[in-house]
Formats: structure tokens, C-alpha cells, sequence
């Protein structure tokens, strides 16, 4: 049995014996289906994990806010190294689903009640998730580490600090900052959002460049996707910053990657996931260059 699942089987909010079982799919935490006399519930055992600015009541008061206005389900139990959720049934999102546009009009309802009504909910200490200063601590992080990219970090750099200066001055609202496909859950009559670990208050384009960006959705579904969150027109301006931070948004997920090659101890192909992030990151990169 493994130190987490030891833990998770042990926390004091359990009424007493418990059925656990491991979640496969997690690339962060260890995270576990525990059954408390016929209540299910989901362990995530993790702490603090400074490298990746994850900060567990960070993750606490943003998925207890989520909860309160509806989106995220709730939290049972919090700790240092565990947050425990009601237990959602549902099916995981893939990325096919989300280029659905069915589906897209029902994520985009979610972002809006996310960044609006979760904000409002807020209580207690929240980060502050702005991509440029992750992606500056992260290049500190592996030039100190000796990474293997070390010889790429002055065009990352480069690169980072240019697409914060094209994003320009920004609105804030409570982002989730993870919209992987995985992190979507369909009830049938409603939509969830979970694993809130990367959650802060940020700029509305974060969310929806990160959406845009992890499931590769069309250059028609990302214009409908600016019209109809904003409710107007899509500007030439906007249509900058937005492809400025959906490349600033895959940078941070292949710079993540970058790091957890170093810092995680899960089995995981992170040079992989690294490798294909980086390789989406050059792309946007050079298409926000040519549009300009």
C-alpha cells in the first residue's frame, strides 16, 4: 500500500472503514474513489507543490467557491495533503467532446459562471495565475535544476515576454487555468468543473486561450468563442491578445511538463507530453507573428 493511499484511507472525516480505490488518468496528484457507508467521495493527496505555485488552500477556497455558485462539486473534508469532493456521476470529457459546439455552448455558460458568479463567492486566501510570471518562475526553476532545455530558456524568455506585452492591460475574474478536456465533467443535466489546484484570479482570455488551445479548437469555433463570451462583435484587437495568450497558454502547459520531469515522482511520460505542448507552443507562436 502506498504512503498516499495510506493517508487517504486514514483521514479523520471518514465515519469509519472505507473502500478505496485508485483513480487512473491523474498527472499531478494521487487521487482515489473512497466509499464511506454508501456516500462516495474523491480523495486528491498532494501538498503545497511550490514549483508549480499550487498551494492547497489556494485549491481549497477557489473549488469551495466553485461549489457555492454551482460549478465544481463539494468539498467534503480539507487538510494540508488532502482535499476530499463529493463523488459526481458522470462521464470525463475527451477532446472530441469538447469540439462539440453543443458541448462548447455548454463550457462556455460554465467559464462565464466561473469567472462572474465563483468570483463573487470567494472567501479566505486566493492566488493570484498570471501565465507570464509562471512561465518566468519556471524558467528560473529549470536553468537551477540544469534541465535539458536550459539551452532554449533565452528564446522562452524572449518569447514570454513579448506575448505579455501584446495581451496588454486585462480584466480580472476567477479563472480555473486548467481546461484540459479531463477536468470536464458531464452529469447529463449539468456541467462540472474539477481539480482547482491552478485556480486564481487571472484575465478571462487565460480560460478561453487555454480552452482553445488544449483541445485544438477550429479558428471558426475560437472566433464564436470570443463573440459569444464577450457578447459583441470580435475586434482586430482582441483577436491579437487572443492568439497572444493562447500561445502564452500552451508555453505554460509545455514549461509545467518541463518541470515535472524534474519534480514528479508519477509514472508519466512527461518528455512526451513536454515534446508535444512545446511543439503546439511553436506553432501559435509564429502564427500570432504572421497575423500581427
Amino acid at each position: 500500500m502506498s504512503d498516499a493511499e495510506t493517508y487517504a484511507r486514514n483521514l479523520n472525516c471518514w465515519s469509519g472503514p472505507v473502500t478505496l480505490t485508485r483513480l487512473d488518468g491523474g498527472i499531478s496528484n494521487d487521487n482515489f474513489l473512497v466509499e464511506d457507508e454508501g456516500r462516495k467521495f474523491v480523495v486528491r493527496v498532494n501538498g503545497d507543490v511550490p514549483e508549480h505555485g499550487v498551494l492547497r488552500i489556494n485549491d481549497y477556497n477557489c473549488n469551495r467557491a466553485a461549489a457555492t455558485a454551482g460549478v465544481a462539486p463539494n468539498v467534503h473534508h480539507f487538510e494540508d495533503r488532502a482535499l476530499v469532493v463529493e463523488f459526481v456521476e458522470s462521464r470525463t470529457l475527451d477532446e472530441q467532446d469538447v469540439r462539440e459546439n453543443d458541448m462548447l455552448e455548454r463550457i462556455v455558460d460554465l467559464i462565464k459562471r466561473t469567472h462572474h458568479d465563483a468570483f463573487r463567492q470567494v472567501q479566505g486566501p486566493v492566488c493570484a495565475f498570471w501565465p507570464f510570471r509562471v512561465c518566468r518562475d519556471y524558467a528560473c526553476f529549470l536553468e537551477q535544476n540544469n534541465s535539458r532545455v536550459v539551452p532554449e530558456l533565452a528564446t522562452i524568455r524572449q518569447c514570454n515576454e513579448e506575448l505579455e506585452t501584446a495581451v496588454g492591460s486585462i480584466d480580472l475574474v476567477l479563472g480555473h487555468n486548467d481546461l484540459l478536456a479531463a477536468n470536464f465533467l458531464d452529469a447529463g443535466d449539468r456541467l462540472w468543473l474539477i481539480d482547482w489546484e491552478h485556480a486564481g484570479f487571472t484575465s478571462p482570455l487565460f480560460d478561453l486561450a487555454n480552452l482553445a488551445s488544449n483541445n485544438e479548437l477550429s479558428g471558426v469555433q475560437r472566433e464564436w468563442l470570443l463573440e459569444v463570451y464577450f457578447d459583441k462583435p470580435v475586434t482586430d484587437d482582441l483577436r491579437s491578445r487572443f492568439r497572444a495568450m493562447s500561445a502564452a497558454s500552451l508555453l505554460r502547459e509545455a514549461m509545467w511538463s518541463m518541470v515535472s520531469e524534474i519534480n514528479s515522482s508519477i509514472d508519466f511520460d512527461y518528455i512526451a507530453y513536454t515534446t508535444d505542448f512545446y511543439d503546439r507552443f511553436k506553432t501559435a507562436f509564429s502564427a500570432y507573428r504572421e497575423s500581427r
